[in-house]
């Protein structure tokens, strides 16, 4: 009797770890590709309600979206962030993040110039119609 509970006991055993090595892989490659879920979904959850929190509607915005940049970012932010094209700015990307701490919406002071077919440009850190009075730098606390 007490073999047979050890031998079921080792089976369920040597079967976690066999889905355990098998599932590691393709998590890696799904984050690799997708981003991390987590920081989609605080990314999607919070800066949403912050624009409209700011006044804008659907109808101010042309293009939003959650974006995974292929390279570091400020380290207090969370690494996957927003990006939105305002109507009446088609020529500039505006960059929001999260912050790691409390959970804040900020805006990046560098916009990107989009030239047609959405190529990108120079990174500008003027004043533009959109830009909020307190933003941190994107490539800032790497």
């Amino acid at each position: 009797m007490k073999l047979l509970v050890n031998k079921r006991f080792l089976i369920i055993i040597l079967s976690f770890l066999l889905i355990a090595i098998v599932s590691v892989p393709f998590a890696f490659l799904y984050v690799l590709n997708n981003g991390n879920p987590y920081e989609s979904y605080l990314v999607n959850k919070y800066i949403p309600s912050h624009l409209e929190e700011m006044g804008y509607s659907d109808d101010d915005i042309l293009e939003q979206s959650y974006i995974e940049p292929k390279h570091s970012i400020n380290n207090s932010v969370y690494h996957g962030h927003y990006k939105v094209i305002f109507k009446d700015e088609p020529q500039l990307e505006y960059l929001y993040g999260v912050t790691k701490k409390g959970k804040q919406v900020v805006q990046f002071c560098e916009k990107e110039t989009l030239i047609i077919n959405n190529t990108y440009g120079d990174m500008t850190t003027e004043k533009t119609n959109h830009s909020e009075n307190e933003c941190i730098g994107y490539l800032e606390n790497r």
